[in-house]
Parts: structure tokens; C-alpha cells; sequence
């Protein structure tokens, strides 16, 4: 702004008015924090056959039989994707989030890493392998399994960009049993 002072001739001055600094950004990882917490991400309902106990308390595998497993009833929250934003101050991060795997703790001590898995098929087929997620247990037992789910969530805005892990997980119980073969001999009369 410019201004005449009054008898000063020719002579002007200039004064300024300071403009308040706009206001800072806010950090973009509190944002992601914050879409991803509107996520509502849950662990995924274990697929299996045998069936879990908790699901059918009477289901039994067999040993040296192949168990499945996989991802029962998957959708955005449990397996992904879901996208959601957060804002704040007129800045704007957005969160995607997925899983990259699934990793089975077969609660003997081995582990599975697989996908979503193959849900066990309707078939007529003596003890079918899974294509993509199986086991074999050699003991017999009741087994507490765990899928943990790794979940990979990619974010972006203000200018930066980033990824978070996070794992989601849930058990459930095997009861593996031995199947004893007897060998009777049959009376020749």
C-alpha cells in the first residue's frame, strides 16, 4: 500500500501490511492414520476344511489327509481393496489398503504363507490337495491355528507418500485325528 504524507512534497512512503503466514500443513502421516482408522479393517473369518471346531465341534481330519484353508467370505474390510480420505486444513491424504498375504500358523510350529486360498470344492475325488493353500499334519491333535493377515497400506498426499503395514489376526481350532486300520483274518470254513 502507498501513502502521501501530507507536506512532504514529492516525497511518498510505503507501508506494508504483513499478510498472517498461511496456516502449516498438517503432517500427512496423521492423515493417513486417520483414513485408515475409517477403514474399519477386521481379521478374515478362517476357511478350513476339517472345519474348525468352534464352526462344527464334530468335523475331524485326518492325519497324512490334506487340510485346506482359505479366506472365507472375503470382502473390502477383511481383504481389500478399500480406499478412504482424510482432511484437514484444506489438504487432503488418501489411504489404499490390502492384503499381500496370509500367513498360517498351524499351530504345530510350521507355517503356510498363501493367498486368499481356493474354497474346498464340491467333489467326489478321495482326499483332493488344495491348489493353492494346504497342509498335511503327521500327529494327531487338536491344533490351534492362526491366519495373520498383512495387510499393506499405501498412502498419499501434501506432497509425500508412504507405507504402512499392519497385521489383523484369527484363530480357530483342527481336531486331527489317526485313523487305525485292523486287520482281521476271516474263518475259511
Amino acid at each position: 500500500m502507498e501513502c502521501s504524507y501530507p507536506g512532504a512534497g514529492a516525497a511518498a512512503f510505503q507501508f506494508w501490511v504483513a499478510t498472517a503466514d498461511a496456516a502449516a500443513a498438517p503432517d500427512p502421516r496423521v492423515l493417513a492414520q486417520t483414513a485408515i482408522s475409517r477403514m474399519d479393517l477386521h481379521a478374515i473369518r478362517i476357511g478350513s476344511i476339517p472345519h474348525t471346531v468352534e464352526k462344527s465341534p464334530m468335523s475331524l481330519g485326518v492325519v497324512g489327509w490334506n487340510a485346506w484353508m482359505w479366506v472365507d467370505g472375503a470382502s473390502a474390510t477383511t481383504y481389500g481393496p478399500v480406499t478412504k480420505s482424510a482432511s484437514a486444513g484444506g489438504y487432503t491424504v488418501t489411504a489404499t489398503a490390502q492384503v499381500a498375504e496370509v500367513v498360517w500358523n498351524m499351530g504345530n510350529g510350521d507355517t503356510i504363507t498363501c493367498g486368499k486360498g481356493t474354497p474346498y470344492p464340491a467333489t467326489t475325488e478321495k482326499d483332493p490337495e488344495s491348489p493353492d493353500c494346504g497342509y498335511r499334519y503327521t500327529h494327531d491333535g487338536r491344533y490351534t491355528i492362526t491366519a495373520t493377515t498383512r495387510w499393506n497400506i499405501t498412502w498419499v498426499g501434501i506432497g509425500q507418500s508412504g507405507v504402512i503395514p499392519m497385521e489383523l489376526s484369527a484363530t480357530g481350532v483342527l481336531a486331527i485325528a489317526e485313523i487305525q486300520v485292523l486287520n482281521i483274518p476271516v474263518e475259511q470254513h
